[in-house]
């Protein structure tokens, strides 16, 4: 619809990427380059999850589906006062929460290479994933619930509710938690959401689903 009225009004190329649209028909093959506010795929950047953990709930509350990477997750959905677990239940008559999990395989190279990253041993992070995943187990009645493990070395952390994205990096002594956080929301023609969409796609289609 936002594509007819642009190409209606005959909009300028820089009205059309504030609408999340492409440059118009007749110019896409160019290689034009601008500014990133003229193309709001990245909404909002924060410091760090923290400053993002209000937005985050608020949103939690009323999502439909929820996507979660992580390594271990226990401060986003494994304990009891983490970020996510207390949105996930939802009243009575109202759809049951989507919940897709993936976590870092406890006995893979990728856990062992991420501990030393971290100057943690790789018993200890390896029992906060499965101690992550025994408290996940409990959501079960709460939730239409998957859980997977995948084994490739953690880079991203990715929390995705409904169209919204929040997007962070693992790095050697960086925990994710740790890391700026870029807001993401989903565009006609934004490669970055589609591309950790994918992402998250493949990672459960090559995993080990566990619960």
């Amino acid at each position: 619809m936002f594509e007819r009225i642009a190409d209606g009004l005959n909009m300028p190329d820089d009205a059309r990427h504030l609408l999340g649209l492409a440059s118009a028909r007749g110019e896409r093959g160019g290689g034009r380059a601008f500014d990133l506010a003229a193309f709001p795929e990245v909404v909002r950047v924060y410091a760090t999850q923290a400053a993002a953990s209000q937005e985050i709930r608020q949103l939690a509350v009323s999502a439909r589906q929820l996507d979660v990477l992580a390594v271990r997750g226990l401060g986003l959905i494994g304990l009891k006062d983490s970020l996510l677990r207390a949105s996930l239940a939802r009243p009575d008559g109202q759809q049951a929460l989507r919940l897709r999990v993936l976590l870092l395989a406890p006995e893979s190279p990728a856990l062992s290479a991420r501990a030393a990253e971290i100057g943690e041993s790789p018993e200890s992070l390896a029992g906060g994933v499965k101690l992550a995943e025994a408290r996940l187990r409990e959501l079960s009645s709460l939730c239409d619930l998957q859980v997977y493990r995948y084994d490739m070395h953690p880079t991203w952390r990715i929390i995705r509710l409904d169209e919204t994205m929040f997007v962070s990096a693992f790095d050697v002594g960086w925990e994710g938690h740790e890391s700026a956080t870029y807001k993401v929301m989903e565009t006609p023609h934004g490669p970055l959401y589609r591309g950790f969409q994918r992402m998250f796609a493949a990672m459960m289609e090559t995993g080990t689903r566990i619960v």
